[in-house]
């Protein structure tokens, strides 16, 4: 879709480039969303590509994933549950080759899985800002449905994946209303000493949680009960995301125990 409201394009080439970020302006990376809908509040788009970001950067501690990072090179760097949360979009190949982490995270759409796999491996936001860098747990910065804790001028620099979570045993879960729609529940556990749950597309903003052991199927419905809100849309009903959500939940439960 044409943006006829946007008259610049900058393309920096360094952090300094950065500067200036604010109303009006819209950073651009793979641009998959941006370019799917009229953007009538946008006059200048700023361009991450000249930033030249490896896509993944392995270390001791884990491994960085550049805002960046297209979905296609993810999963083709071997990430844990990368093909799985990539295979949950239900995206052709046009937009995986294209769409960024980065960006589907901070979209902040429910049914972004890119946030359910940060959110999942104990994923931490690397923000820059114009007065202060941050990192803040994944799971903190989508906030609800299109918000996130992004402060004006911050840009999301990369996700960093610790490697203890991305070495445990994990398993993936998703329920759609059909094969090939948009996500209508996703549940990933992670199992260490004890078992981590994250719950995304079924609630307004992805939640994290931690048991100190394999908890009873009993003490799982309490736990999924005390989330406060369950996502009402076309691509299901609060009910029955909170339903398939326990389903998905049991089944990760007994599995990983």
């Amino acid at each position: 879709m044409d943006l006829p409201t946007v008259t610049a394009l900058r393309r920096p080439v360094d952090r300094a480039g950065l500067a200036g970020l604010g109303p009006g302006a819209a950073v651009l990376a793979g641009g998959t969303w941006l370019f799917s809908e009229p953007q009538d509040h946008l006059h200048t788009l700023v361009d991450l590509d000249g930033l030249g970001w490896p896509p993944v950067t392995r270390t001791a501690d884990g491994v960085s994933v550049a805002a960046t990072c297209t979905l296609d090179e993810l999963v083709a760097a071997g990430i844990p549950l990368a093909d799985e949360c990539v295979g949950a979009l239900a995206a052709s190949f046009k937009i995986t080759s294209l769409a960024t982490v980065g960006g589907n995270v901070c979209l902040a759409l429910p049914a972004g899985s890119m946030t359910s796999l940060a959110v999942a491996l104990d994923g931490v936001a690397v923000l820059w800002g114009p007065a202060e860098d941050r990192r803040v747990p994944v799971v903190d910065l989508v906030t609800g449905v299109r918000s996130t804790a992004l402060r004006p001028g911050e840009v999301l620099r990369s996700v960093d994946l610790p490697a203890a979570a991305l070495a445990q045993p994990l398993a993936f879960r998703r329920a759609a209303l059909s094969a090939q729609g948009r996500s209508g529940a996703v549940v990933i556990g992670r199992r260490g000493t004890g078992l981590v749950l994250s719950v995304t597309a079924a609630t307004s903003r992805p939640h994290r949680i931690a048991f100190p052991g394999v908890p009873t199927a009993e003490e799982l419905v309490t736990t999924l009960d005390a989330i406060p809100e369950w996502y009402d849309d076309p691509h299901g009903s609060p009910d029955w995301r909170r339903h398939v959500t326990g389903l998905l939940a049991e089944e990760i439960r007994t599995g990983l125990g």
